[in-house]
């Protein structure tokens, strides 16, 4: 997997142990579709090499937007083996800048820091620019809604609801105090959709 320091970082050996149907009524959490029919895969993590997990770093290689490589003619130059398998440091919330599709890449580390607080946050459609500004709040701050938004495609806002699912950037405006109520959440949101326009040429109905 590709880490936040750009680096290919080695988590695991998954063994295939059969393929079948996938079964009516499974989503995928990405794009909210309904794949029944669709190959579904039985893959098990092996045991092979798993004391190299999250140790090992390697060269990708100029083929890295070809996530599938075939391995007896693709070899790899290790880089780093680290002594202990760490997260990169946390980069702080006005530098956090992620896409929806890759939430599940994002360390554990940094998943606990953009749920324990509050506050504005950025969705931009990388392929039309179009913005919708929006506020977290609750016991999983950002974190939370960001998934609500990876799950549904939407986040329940009119507006994106008519169209295709996007991968959205989320990044973070701003990060509200503690102290702060609903109301002076939602002051803070209303000043950024007016900085950003995004009610007259982004994705903000309200």
């Amino acid at each position: 997997m590709a880490t936040p320091l750009n680096e290919t970082l080695f988590v695991g050996i998954y063994e295939n142990k059969g393929v079948g149907k996938a079964t009516p009524g499974l989503v995928d959490p990405i794009s909210g579709k309904d794949v029944a029919g669709y190959n579904f895969y039985d893959l098990i993590l092996s045991p092979k090499l798993s004391h190299y997990r999250g140790r090992l770093t390697i060269e990708w290689g100029p083929g890295y937007r070809s996530w599938v490589q075939l391995a007896h003619k693709n070899e790899k130059t290790i880089i780093e083996i680290h002594r202990e398998a760490s997260e990169p440091p946390f980069p702080g919330f006005l530098d956090f800048c992620w896409r929806l599709h890759n939430l599940a890449a994002v360390p554990r580390s940094w998943r606990a820091a953009l749920s324990a607080v509050s506050g504005i946050y950025l969705l931009t459609d990388p392929d039309t620019g179009r913005q919708y500004v929006g506020s977290a709040q609750g016991l999983a701050g950002f974190w939370g809604r960001w998934e609500q938004y990876a799950t549904s495609g939407h986040g329940g806002n009119r507006r994106m609801e008519d169209l295709p699912a996007a991968d959205y950037q989320v990044s973070v405006l701003e990060v509200a105090s503690s102290s702060g109520g609903p109301d002076v959440l939602a002051s803070m949101e209303t000043r950024w959709k007016e900085k950003l326009l995004s009610r007259r040429f982004g994705l903000n109905a309200n």
